[in-house]
């Protein structure tokens, strides 16, 4: 299955037009902007789209990554794409690639949680979002 990278929303909506399933939004800063170029998609009846975020790492020790990834979940993107975060730190033990796929996983919010929480009180619910690792 082709996913077709998307800026704009002229794009994303000529993804769709031309039949694309998966749409990948790409070289967008934030959760806003992301959510911006796929906000007004016109799906045709009977067809499912499925919204990628692309999430790049950021310059520092955070992991802001999975903050905006469960952002941009609550926003309504089906998928994020993570592959540069995912090797940004690993000196801390619970930074490693592995915990950072479960924190993105993890059903939390910003509001309620931080994606360095390690004592699982206090992140509010949680439970299996599924995923797709490539």
């Amino acid at each position: 299955e082709v996913i077709v990278n998307v800026a704009t929303p002229e794009e994303a909506q000529g993804a769709v037009d031309a039949g694309a399933s998966m749409v990948a939004v790409v070289g967008v800063d934030g959760a806003d902007g992301k959510f911006a170029v796929i906000e007004g998609l016109s799906v045709p009846e009977g067809r499912r789209v499925c919204t990628i975020a692309n999430i790049l790492a950021k310059d520092n020790k955070a992991l802001e990554e999975v903050e905006e990834a469960w952002i941009c979940r609550d926003m309504g993107f089906n998928c994020v794409w993570i592959s540069d975060a995912l090797y940004k730190a690993g000196n801390d033990p619970v930074e490693h690639p592995g915990a950072i796929i479960s924190s993105v996983k993890a059903k939390s919010s910003v509001k309620f949680a931080s994606p360095k929480a390690r004592s699982g009180k206090g992140e509010g619910a949680r439970e299996y979002l599924g995923d797709i690792l490539m």
